[in-house]
């Protein structure tokens, strides 16, 4: 049997599904995550920076070093597990410790990431979260613990994934610069289901933070995109002004539409990031399949009413800029059709005052050709007299001579310039 020849990624593309699993995570452990985002060109960055960077902390715990192109890890560094994993824009890293700390989110626990490796970071804090996963406790106690950790306010809190665990969150960054989740794991549950809702905790805070970048873009630009619909709609305006010069406003037109452009532009690749971004939060919450606890709101119900408003506010604006660009092609085409039909009629007077023109000079023309009969015909008659002059030997005079070769020559000297002209037309 001849083997078949399989395609050149088939393996890679395979190994790409098992490339990036779930921590798996036993109870009681500390988590620590962090997002590190470059505050410009994140997509075109350098991303061997990235791999610099995690090879640094790696080096300082004697750990095996990834692949040189690597784009995810995971590996023991010390008493911690780590995970590493490249993306679009940003790059994070979990570590895993067993057990916790007295003092619940203690700072310290964050040390995993030494200060000055922090300090050497190619780019900046997107998000930074610590989760304390302890084991369940009865409900009171629960509620007890929360009202300590958390802001009543916004805490959201759900049982996860049938009952497997307790998740809860305020969404507020602590004094330590970090966002807290806690998880109360139910007894039985295993530690790669741990590992799985830790992972879908970490990516629900990481893409809504990566989300809200967007609305941060959108309070910036809502300013000058008022503006620019001012200025729009004050040359539509004015195009209904007779008065208006319409290649001044076209002028006006064209410069509002390139700005208009040159934001949509800018703007392109961070609305439709903040869109898949808004999809993965949703998608994340949803496969944690909540049940209230205690009559508080879930991790879905913050989302609907603090995190929702910013999202349908970035879309709102990405609607409204692709409108005024819309608009300002409509007034453009619009107001070229008012300077061509202005300049048909100014070429139509054109045309017109040529043809009087034509007309006048066709009339000088022919009495111009009317002169010149008369002119070469007193040269033609004077030259034929000369020619006839024997003849007043026979007693015919001079005077009837002439006046009997005037008429002929006449016709003749007409005739043939009437010829000519007809040969030139």
């Amino acid at each position: 049997m001849t083997p078949i020849d399989d395609h050149p990624l088939r393996y890679a593309l395979a190994n790409e599904l098992h490339a990036r699993p779930f921590p798996i995570a036993a109870t009681p452990c500390t988590v620590v995550f962090l997002a590190i985002k470059k505050s410009e060109a994140a997509v075109a960055r350098d991303r061997r920076e990235d791999l610099e960077h995690l090879v640094n902390l790696l080096d300082r715990h004697g750990a095996q070093h990834p692949q040189p192109d690597a784009t995810h890890y995971a590996g023991q560094i010390g008493r911690h597990w780590l995970k590493w994993e490249q993306h679009t824009e940003f790059v994070t890293y979990t570590a895993i410790s067993q057990n916790v700390s007295d003092r619940a989110f203690n700072p310290a626990d964050f040390e995993v990431f030494p200060p000055d490796w922090l300090m050497a970071s190619p780019g900046q804090r997107v998000t930074s979260a610590m989760v304390r996963v302890v084991e369940r406790e009865s409900d009171e106690a629960i509620r007890s613990k929360l009202a300590e950790w958390f802001e009543p306010e916004s805490l959201a809190v759900a049982r996860v994934l049938d009952d497997a665990a307790i998740c809860a969150c305020d969404f507020r960054i602590d004094p330590a610069g970090h966002m807290r989740f806690a998880m109360f794991v139910t007894e039985g549950t295993g530690r790669r289901r741990t590992g799985r809702i830790v992972q879908r905790l970490c990516e629900i805070e990481t893409y809504k933070a990566m989300s809200m970048l967007g609305f941060a873009r959108v309070k910036q630009l809502m300013p000058r995109i008022g503006a620019l619909d001012g200025q729009l709609t004050q040359i539509m305006a004015q195009m209904n002004d007779d008065t208006a010069q319409p290649d001044a406003l076209l002028q006006d037109l064209l410069s509002t539409s390139i700005e208009l452009e040159a934001l949509s532009a800018k703007c392109s690749f961070r609305f439709g990031a903040t869109g898949a971004y808004e999809a993965i939060v949703n998608q994340r919450i949803e496969v944690l399949r909540e049940d209230r606890f205690g009559g508080g709101q879930s991790f879905a119900d913050f989302m609907m009413r603090r995190y929702d408003p910013a999202i349908r506010t970035v879309k709102s604006t990405e609607r409204r800029l692709k409108a005024l660009s819309d608009r300002a092609i409509r007034a453009g085409e619009l107001l070229r059709t008012r300077v061509d039909v202005e300049r048909s009629a100014q070429n139509q007077a054109l045309l017109e005052s040529m043809d009087r023109r034509a007309d006048l000079a066709l009339r000088l023309q022919h009495t111009v050709e009317g002169l010149s009969v008369v002119a070469i015909s007193y040269y033609a008659v004077s030259l034929v007299s000369y020619l006839l002059y024997p003849l007043t030997g026979v007693g015919i005079s001079k005077g009837m001579l002439t006046a009997a070769v005037t008429i002929p020559v006449v016709l003749a000297v007409w005739f043939a310039i009437r010829k000519i002209r007809k040969r030139l037309e």
